[in-house]
């Protein structure tokens, strides 16, 4: 349904002037490049201004998203993800309260997509920023290049132009956010899934310090690979189209068939048991340490951070297309001796769970070991930072196809969208608005003040648990389960 426009608003950014239009109360302005196009000589190269422009440039709709397929069945039914054709792929959205900038300006919370840094884009519905602009807080979401595009790894081109475009965003917002009545000093990066893994990266490069001061990691851990492990999914499309796995080889194939190899070569496998997939790249450049090392080392000690994953989230890949069911005791044990998981510790998850099949205890050893250890891990290592930290757990069951609280469910809630259809996907028709509520408050409150309301990190672990039933702090939840991967962290 179209918004109906009260009127329209314009802003003058370094590049022009743009037009927007005030929607449920809040100002929109939708589409603002913040590079040139991607595209011709500047095809796998890093992001470079956008050309200024005279006169005032339409920022109505949602500008064009990076070359994509869909998700594949059943997941393109569960998370909905629009594509808009065009070339200016490096573009962002702003919603914010008021496009004058005041004495003090209002703080900013920059969102990046997730989607395994294949799919996604800011024009996804759930990431409406209004409710984030109603209750003070200047909203951008912001586009990157995707897949071979973005994160291909190649001899003749920089490695990580996904993550670069959004430094490039990033410093756009340092550049332009007061006319749009944000401060710049007072800026939070956020992101799910590959946008958490993108912000667990900035946070360890030098280029991004001083662009934002607080950071949010929901359902993704710092990781990245070297080059020659990174660039096994580029060599893979590269014998699939039969080319040289360069740049300049890429560059001369058709679009489309490039889509289709990526898709082909990426299809199979889901993210917690392992998949040919992009990564981020331990390039030497932009990229000098492995992440994880580097955050828990003590590499943005100074940044406030709110980090946690969902309970269930490996239910989103098992459960839909029944994979749940197909996992036998046999293929369990398989895959704890596959991923070294001590024998102790699946002992613990099997006997915190009597009632739990193969499959589920799989997904559940699965998801802590690549989301909530890691996690529990950085945060015990900047117990005694500079910066605070705060660790959640999103809990609330979907009633959809016994999806649980499975990976992105927490999305409509953080942004306060559980009345949009395509939000509605993955919660169901009756998700609790309070709920919504009081996770929405939590992030609005920590982009303003650094604080999302409960204690921050320390050695009684508090853990603020989002659903079913109101907020709960718990201190050291499941820590049983969290002890049992101690022989695996000495090995690994």
């Amino acid at each position: 349904m179209t918004n109906v426009r009260v009127k329209n608003v314009r802003v003058r950014t370094v590049h022009g002037t743009v037009r927007g239009a005030v929607e449920k109360g809040v100002a929109v302005f939708r589409g603002i490049p913040y590079a040139a196009p991607p595209v011709g000589a500047r095809r796998f190269r890093a992001p470079e201004p956008p050309e200024p422009w005279t006169g005032v440039r339409e920022a109505l709709a949602y500008g064009p998203t990076a070359p994509k397929r869909p998700y594949a069945p059943p997941l393109d039914r569960l998370l909905p993800d629009p594509a808009v054709p065009g070339e200016e792929w490096l573009n962002l959205n702003v919603w914010t309260p008021s496009p004058k900038p005041d004495a003090t300006g209002l703080p900013v919370l920059v969102w990046i997509h997730g989607g395994s840094l294949l799919h996604g884009s800011s024009a996804v519905p759930v990431y409406d920023g209004s409710a984030f602009a109603r209750d003070g807080v200047v909203l951008v979401s912001v586009n990157y290049r995707l897949g071979v595009e973005g994160f291909g790894v190649f001899p003749d081109a920089p490695a990580n132009r996904g993550l670069l475009d959004q430094l490039a965003a990033l410093e756009w917002v340092r550049d332009n956010i007061a006319a749009f009545g944000g401060d710049r000093d007072r800026v939070t990066v956020a992101g799910e899934s590959a946008g958490a893994v993108s912000i667990a990266a900035l946070l360890a490069t030098d280029r991004a310090a001083g662009l934002f001061r607080r950071a949010v990691l929901q359902s993704g851990a710092p990781a990245a690979l070297p080059p020659e492990a990174a660039g096994g999914t580029t060599e893979l499309i590269a014998k699939r189209l039969g080319v040289p796995a360069t740049a300049a080889a890429f560059a001369a194939v058709d679009p489309d068939a490039l889509l289709t190899a990526q898709a082909e070569v990426t299809s199979g496998g889901n993210p917690l048991t392992g998949r040919t997939a992009f990564q981020l790249v331990v390039d030497g450049e932009l990229l000098t340490h492995d992440p994880a090392d580097a955050l828990r080392t003590g590499t943005a000690a100074g940044i406030d951070l709110l980090m946690g994953a969902n309970t269930e989230e490996y239910r989103l890949w098992f459960v839909p297309g029944g994979l749940t069911e197909r996992i036998s005791r046999l293929k369990l044990r398989l895959a704890l001796l596959k991923f070294r998981v001590p024998s102790a510790t699946a002992r613990t998850y099997r006997g915190n769970r009597p009632d739990a099949t193969p499959g589920e205890i799989l997904g559940a050893l699965a998801t802590d070991l690549l989301l909530r250890v890691p996690l529990n891990r950085l945060a015990d290592a900047r117990t005694d930072a500079p910066g605070s930290t705060y660790v959640y757990e999103f809990g609330w069951p979907s009633p959809v196809e016994r999806l649980g609280a499975c990976h992105a469910l927490e999305l409509g809630f953080v942004f306060d969208t559980l009345a949009h259809p395509d939000t509605a996907a993955l919660t169901g028709p009756d998700a609790p608005q309070e709920l919504a509520d009081a996770m929405h408050r939590a992030w609005v409150a920590f982009a303003a003040t650094g604080d999302p309301g409960w204690p921050s990190w320390d050695a009684s672990r508090p853990v603020r648990f989002f659903g079913p039933g109101a907020p709960a702090l718990v201190l050291a939840p499941r820590d049983d389960e969290l002890r049992g991967w101690e022989p695996y962290r000495k090995r690994s």
